[in-house]
């Protein structure tokens, strides 16, 4: 089975369920079923073909979930581009991976179409002349198309990540790879076609990716969350209840919005399943919704873009014992283990690189070798606990050094955290070697400002001496990537220059 014939086989099983929600439009799974073939046989007239690209510049719409299985039904794979990226950025995409063809909503478009040196072909929701208009579809048939000419490692879709160089990186995934954690993950979480999924990250974010077949292997019905909601805290609990939204998926940092702005915790109406990705997860965080919500499943997924969710743990107790939430054990068929610097299998207590094997990893980055049988090695640092989960300890590539001392951000960033006067709290060393200094930027709640002697206190009395931050700065918003992670290059380089002392 691949993507396309998920959402086929769901059709056929439940035509009249709700699929798609948004604040817009609504879509039944024969309307789904129906729209896609309609847009297939668009994109075919356009020249896509088995294994062809085809981008998807969209806001987040019902339209968008169309195109992507249009695209699939083809036996080609969807390209979601970044709506908010700069236009430079995009076209950087579209060359990378050479799309066959567009489906957008963007008045740009045109300028993102020439990038090539020649028209790409495009369906468009903007003026006629950029391409084949959408109203278009409702003359072709919705009919049924025949299978697509693809395998279990044929490719079905490409998000992009930030490389290290600074230039985009092409993920490639395949039908097996998606598969293997939708369907663990829909049997973990016991999605039924009652469920009703938050669908909160953007499209080209893996997160998504859950949210939408997640609910479509289920025949349960997915709500697009409005970008303008995404972070508005207290107007998107108001839709999370008024919805009656049964599991939401989002990184923890959008959580703790709505948990300290929001006032989730004292919504009437509780999903059942909460769960987070994407960032560590503060203990004393997960302790308030453990026991607020004693009965709601809270789970901690993990895993790369390249190799979707490879772990996860879920919060059975208050993790009063826990000075961190683990990653977990291996899940969605995979399997994983950490490396010690020296190359042996890391032991109880001791420290790795995690490295993944399995049906979910990656075929590779479009345009380099492909991944192959190799295991993949995250970059992530992780210690094995006695009870054979893994907790993340940092990144191989960014350990953090102040004064001599080894410190792990995080670890200062749970510590104020905890606090209920500081909402929320973004911890960086700016400098090098001897100037080094920990530098916090500090949301802080309404009318209770927190100074730097505060600061310093709080994490005096948690933490050693050199993890005890230097300056604060204190900020109304802290700036977001399009994902939703709170975006630390923004912050670093808006950082004071360095000193020692307040910043703010």
């Amino acid at each position: 089975m691949n993507l396309a014939e998920l959402v086929v086989r769901t059709a056929e099983r439940y035509p009249d369920r709700l699929a798609v929600c948004a604040a817009d439009a609504a879509l039944t799974y024969r309307d789904l079923d129906r729209q896609a073939n309609q847009l297939a046989r668009v994109l075919h007239e356009l020249g896509v073909h088995t294994g062809a690209r085809v981008g998807i510049w969209m806001d987040k719409s019902p339209r968008a979930i169309i195109a992507m299985q249009a695209t699939l039904r083809l036996g080609a794979a969807y390209v979601p581009l970044d709506p908010l990226s700069p236009l430079p950025r995009l076209q950087a995409m579209v060359l990378d991976c050479s799309l066959t063809a567009l489906v957008t909503d963007k008045p740009l478009a045109a300028q993102l179409q020439s990038c090539r040196g020649v028209a790409l072909p495009a369906v468009c929701t903007a003026p006629a002349q950029l391409g084949v208009p959408w109203d278009a579809l409702e003359h072709y048939s919705g009919a049924v198309l025949p299978p697509p000419a693809v395998t279990d490692d044929s490719l079905c879709y490409i998000l992009y990540t930030s490389g290290s160089t600074g230039v985009p990186k092409g993920v490639c995934i395949s039908h097996r790879n998606a598969l293997a954690f939708i369907t663990w993950a829909a049997r973990a979480l016991d999605v039924t076609p009652d469920d009703r999924l938050l669908s909160h990250a953007p499209f080209h974010f893996d997160l998504s990716v859950f949210d939408l077949y997640g609910a479509f292997a289920a025949g349960a019905a997915v709500y697009l969350v409005p970008e303008g909601l995404a972070y508005a805290p207290e107007r998107l609990v108001t839709f999370i209840v008024s919805h009656q939204i049964t599991i939401c998926y989002m990184v923890p940092s959008a959580l703790t919005l709505l948990m300290k702005q929001g006032r989730l915790l004292e919504a009437e109406r509780v999903p059942r399943a909460v769960i987070c990705a994407g960032e560590p997860f503060a203990v004393s965080l997960v302790q308030q919704v453990r026991e607020r919500w004693p009965s709601v499943r809270l789970l901690n997924f993990y895993g790369p873009t390249e190799t979707n969710v490879c772990t996860y743990y879920e919060v059975r107790s208050s993790p009063s014992d826990l000075t961190a939430i683990p990653i977990g054990q291996a899940c969605s068929g995979d399997s994983v283990w950490a490396v010690t610097p020296a190359g042996t299998p890391a032991g109880v207590g001791e420290e790795g690189e995690l490295c993944v094997s399995g049906p979910t990893v990656m075929l590779g980055y479009w345009g380099q070798p492909p991944q192959g049988a190799k295991a993949y090695r995250t970059g992530d640092i992780v210690r094995l606990l006695p009870d054979g989960n893994y907790v993340y300890i940092g990144r191989r590539d960014g350990m953090v050094k102040v004064r001599g001392n080894r410190v792990e951000l995080a670890e200062i960033e749970a510590v104020l955290l905890a606090d209920r006067r500081i909402r929320e709290a973004v911890v960086v060393v700016v400098g090098d070697g001897l100037a080094a200094r920990l530098g916090a930027y500090i949301v802080a709640a309404p009318d209770e400002p927190i100074g730097l002697l505060e600061v310093k206190r709080l994490c005096a009395a948690k933490l050693a001496r050199y993890m005890i931050v230097d300056w604060v700065q204190q900020v109304e918003v802290l700036p977001r990537t399009t994902s939703g992670k709170i975006d630390r290059r923004a912050l670093m380089a808006s950082a004071p220059e360095v000193r020692y002392g307040s910043a703010g």
